[in-house]
């Protein structure tokens, strides 16, 4: 029973982020709003709408553990393995302004994150900073909009305006979304409850249960429109998408849940001493990544995925306690990471590919 809790928590989720998407894109459009803002605000929001409904489910709950671990979990998941997962279907070419502003921005977030926590809470304060900064960022957007070129907006208009008709009524729009936003709530206290009984089960923290499983399981939107994006070869969708939703993570669900948790939100010392910093490396990594000739190639793909593999397996092992854990952690730190540093320079200096 508690495994089909589960996975019917993640078919709701999914299907109400679906529904959200579609309804609040289409009622956006219809009051005139630039295609190119849907597509950064209300498209990204309507992707990491179940990590919002996981998050702020769970701080109303008192597990500050799985409304921190998702977010946390699902930005790590989000680079690694949705980009790896998206480059080893077709190489992701990457939009210049991904580069110049979106990542940038999306590692500033992540530092904040890392500074406001530093002292072991999330408290009302930094949550009210992070939505507030959500707020500038989504206005920022607004007015950049005013500026793009029609090439821009026609893209964004027919990733979000493609499909039939038949929702084109403003009625049929408002019903969608508020459909949308049941199936998340349901969704959300689906899997938050199934998660905990899993813990429980296995023995691990509700910690690790967010950084892995919930976090996979709210990125499921995230996942779909990436991959269909790198299916049907759409120029930067893939990218934008994982880009867009990780700084709205960490502002937007972070920053609500934090305002609704009773006391704030509490930061694992576990969370601060590792989890965080592998965040905030997989946001720096991008860098390098996309500006060695404005793609991500199979290969790199292919090398975040191992990431992502060599990160769950540092979880289990710590969670479980194992007696290897020393031993891969110091291969990891020995060998690992400065090959790693070593190929991100090779990368960044050798002459750049012509996407």
């Amino acid at each position: 029973m508690t495994l089909l809790m589960f996975i019917a928590g993640l078919v709701a989720l999914v299907i109400g982020a679906e529904l959200l998407v579609r309804g609040a894109s289409r009622l956006a459009l219809s009051f005139g709003i630039s295609p190119l803002v849907v597509g950064l605000t209300i498209v990204a929001t309507g992707t990491s709408a179940p990590e919002v409904a996981v998050s702020v489910g769970a701080a109303l709950s008192g597990n500050t553990d799985i409304a921190i671990g998702n977010v946390v979990g699902s930005n790590i998941f989000n680079v690694l393995f949705i980009l790896g997962i998206s480059a080893l279907i077709t190489p992701l070419v990457v939009n210049a302004q991904i580069i110049r502003q979106e990542v940038p921005i999306m590692i500033g977030t992540s530092l904040l994150l890392l500074a406001f926590g530093l002292d072991g809470t999330l408290g009302a304060v930094d949550c009210a900073i992070l939505l507030a900064l959500l707020v500038l960022y989504t206005v920022f957007l607004v007015v950049q909009s005013r500026r793009q070129t029609q090439e821009t907006k026609d893209e964004y208009d027919g990733a979000v305006t493609s499909g039939s008709r038949w929702d084109a009524h403003w009625a049929v729009q408002v019903l969608l979304i508020a459909i949308g936003l049941g199936f998340l709530v349901a969704g959300s206290n689906w899997l938050v409850d199934s998660a905990i009984i899993f813990a429980k089960a296995l023995g691990v923290s509700d910690l690790v249960i967010g950084l892995t499983i919930v976090a996979a399981g709210t990125s499921m939107p995230e996942v779909a429109t990436s991959i269909m994006a790198a299916i049907r070869k759409q120029r930067d969708i893939a990218i934008g998408n994982v880009v867009g939703s990780n700084t709205f993570n960490i502002l937007g669900c972070l920053g609500l849940s934090g305002l609704v948790a009773p006391e704030g939100l509490a930061m694992a010392p576990a969370l601060l001493n590792f989890d965080i910093w592998v965040m905030i490396a997989t946001a720096l990594a991008c860098l390098p990544v996309f500006l060695s000739g404005r793609q991500i190639a199979r290969w790199e793909g292919g090398v975040f995925l191992g990431y992502y593999a060599a990160y769950v397996t540092y979880l289990i092992l710590r969670a479980q306690e194992h007696d290897a854990l020393a031993a891969y952690s110091t291969a990891m730190l020995s060998f690992v990471v400065p090959l790693t540093v070593v190929t991100m320079v090779v990368v960044m200096l050798r002459p750049s590919r012509t996407p």
